[in-house]
């Protein structure tokens, strides 16, 4: 994660604080998050516990039903508990903290039906610290962009490649489960174009899976999609320019986060420009 600014960190809380993200093995990946670190603490004990949902207000959490930390939550009333979170990103040191909590009334349920588990609602006393308030609201920012902002085009060139780490807009796309080169022209958070060797009516309304190479961190990707529409190419017969939709619910978060930073930080770039010239 990036280095929020504090205006940027109250902006996340205040319009983010009610939503929730469910930590979902993707979420995990993503975020880095450590679950074999995490843990609840009441009355001086204890339990590893997993965080099954987050907002920037409450949480959800799953503990053993038989492992003590349920009748300890229960009898906690107005007592403090604390939520210890790990997030483990690569080549930085491990970004560790407690949120302090108080347990909802009757919130602790079995988890789906399982007598085993249980799920404990936890609400915040305070505002979290500012590392969860990043690491959930750029994420969520994400989410809301790529329905916002879905159809905004990103060109791909030397400057843009750069910003997104993209290795290079040479890829290849799976058509039919054979694998075609490919150019990358646009990308958006809900589909791109392609430049590709083809004949239209052969290609159009094909299911594809088209192939990403980002870097920093170095992460291949692969997302389904469907060709909406083929164009000629002006005076290329055995050349087509494909537009791709992804499915909406294929869409790595990752690939979202890259999407969200690059608009997001073009966009600050044009305000800073646009109050220098009228200055």
């Amino acid at each position: 994660m990036g280095i929020a600014t504090s205006q940027q960190l109250t902006r996340y809380y205040d319009v983010y604080r009610d939503t929730d993200i469910v930590f979902t093995k993707q979420v995990i990946k993503t975020l880095n998050l450590n679950p074999r670190q995490i843990s609840v603490k009441c009355n001086g004990r204890q339990w590893p516990c997993i965080i099954n949902s987050t907002s920037l207000r409450s949480c959800k959490i799953i503990v053993n039903t038989n492992g003590g930390a349920v009748a300890a939550l229960a009898k906690a009333g107005n007592s403090t508990v604390s939520i210890y979170f790990c997030f483990t990103p690569r080549d930085v040191q491990p970004i560790t903290f407690f949120v302090n909590a108080k347990v909802e009334d009757h919130a602790i349920q079995p988890f789906n039906g399982n007598k085993d588990l249980s799920v404990v609602t936890l609400n915040f006393t305070q505002r979290p610290p500012d590392d969860l308030i990043e690491i959930i609201g750029t994420v969520l920012e994400a989410n809301a962009n790529s329905v916002q902002r879905r159809d905004e085009r990103i060109a791909i060139t030397a400057d843009s490649k750069r910003k997104l780490n993209l290795l290079k807009e040479e890829t290849f796309v799976y058509m039919q489960n054979v694998p075609r080169h490919c150019i990358i022209r646009d990308i958006s958070f809900s589909g791109a174009k392609l430049i590709m060797l083809g004949v239209k009516a052969f290609v159009v309304n094909k299911d594809v899976i088209l192939h990403f190479d980002f870097t920093d961190p170095q992460e291949p990707m692969d997302i389904k999609g469907k060709v909406v529409t083929v164009e000629d190419v002006a005076g290329r017969r055995d050349l087509i320019v494909a537009n791709i939709l992804f499915d909406e619910a294929q869409v790595p978060i990752s690939y979202k986060l890259r999407i969200n930073s690059y608009i997001t930080s073009v966009r600050k770039q044009q305000l800073q420009d646009n109050e220098i010239t009228q200055g």
